[in-house]
């Protein structure tokens, strides 16, 4: 295989996209450039069709024979899903996560892209537009964080507490009721605090710099957590399904809960949810 584009050549990349397409739009969407996809939570951009449009084709450029997993190009063609099983690297997109809060004017949104060979990855960058800095990394080589000054620094998980002082993002939307009522009201006894950004990236970096402790999903659509997973385990996490099963980038159902470690993961997937879970996803 041809030798794989650094984390570095990636969010440059991302840079300039975010540059020419992105930032231009953000509080400045005109009526014609937002729309839903499969509801009213569920949006889509001018910016988010644009941002994809340019990172698809330069991104396979970057590595001859390889495909693009992009969020809007599956979503009209879920076909697309079967690169992951297939031979050839994989680049996964996602141009603007957090599109409700781009489309609001809000702040937590970023660009996120992920490299997968053989099914695993081996290269993630969550991009921040909005503060100029970026976090990357390739497998084995840790989790950087590159400041808009330039700096550079190494990332680490927090190191594991018990659970009721821990803080981090708990994403109950798409868990059925009544689970979703007896998991929010569990949470507000097992853990010291719990929020949701609307923005997986934002809530990844959050665990990478050492703000929070945890994330739990539902829904695991690749674009929203393979950058940010490989991050994290990059930086000494632990993630897994809510079944205790590794996270496989092309199993979309089962839950994805990260944690400092395996025993902090296993003590909150304890407290939060029953022992015996219904398929979710």
């Amino acid at each position: 295989m041809t030798s794989v584009p650094t984390p570095d050549r990636i969010a440059t990349l991302i840079d300039e996209v975010a540059a020419e397409v992105i930032m231009p739009r953000h509080k400045s969407l005109a009526a014609g450039e937002v729309r839903e996809k499969t509801g009213p939570k569920d949006l889509v951009t001018i910016a988010d069709e644009e941002a994809e449009a340019l990172l698809t084709p330069a991104l396979m450029g970057m590595l001859p024979g390889s495909r693009v997993l992009g969020e809007e190009a599956a979503s009209a063609d879920p076909s697309l899903f079967d690169a992951l099983r297939g031979e050839a690297p994989v680049w996964i997109v996602d141009p603007v996560d957090g599109t409700r809060n781009f489309a609001n004017g809000g702040r937590y949104f970023c660009v996120m892209v992920a490299l997968v060979v053989g099914g695993e990855a081996v290269l993630g960058v969550i991009h921040d537009p909005l503060g100029k800095c970026w976090a990357g990394g390739e497998k084995g080589g840790g989790a950087w964080k590159h400041g808009p000054d330039g700096a550079l620094r190494r990332l680490s998980v927090l190191p594991p507490k018990e659970t009721n002082a821990m803080r981090g993002a708990l994403n109950f939307r798409f868990l059925p009721s009544p689970l979703r009522e007896e998991t929010r009201a569990r949470s507000d006894d097992v853990v010291d605090e719990h929020y949701r950004l609307g923005c997986a990236g934002h809530e990844y970096l959050r665990l990478l710099t050492g703000e929070a402790h945890f994330s739990m999903y539902v829904k695991c659509m690749p674009w929203d957590h393979v950058p940010g997973t490989m991050l994290h385990r990059e930086a000494g996490g632990h993630q897994a399904r809510l079944d205790g099963r590794s996270y496989l980038a092309h199993e979309l159902t089962g839950g994805l809960m990260s944690a400092p470690d395996a025993t902090s993961w296993q003590q909150l997937r304890e407290g939060l949810y029953p022992k015996d879970l219904p398929e979710l996803g």
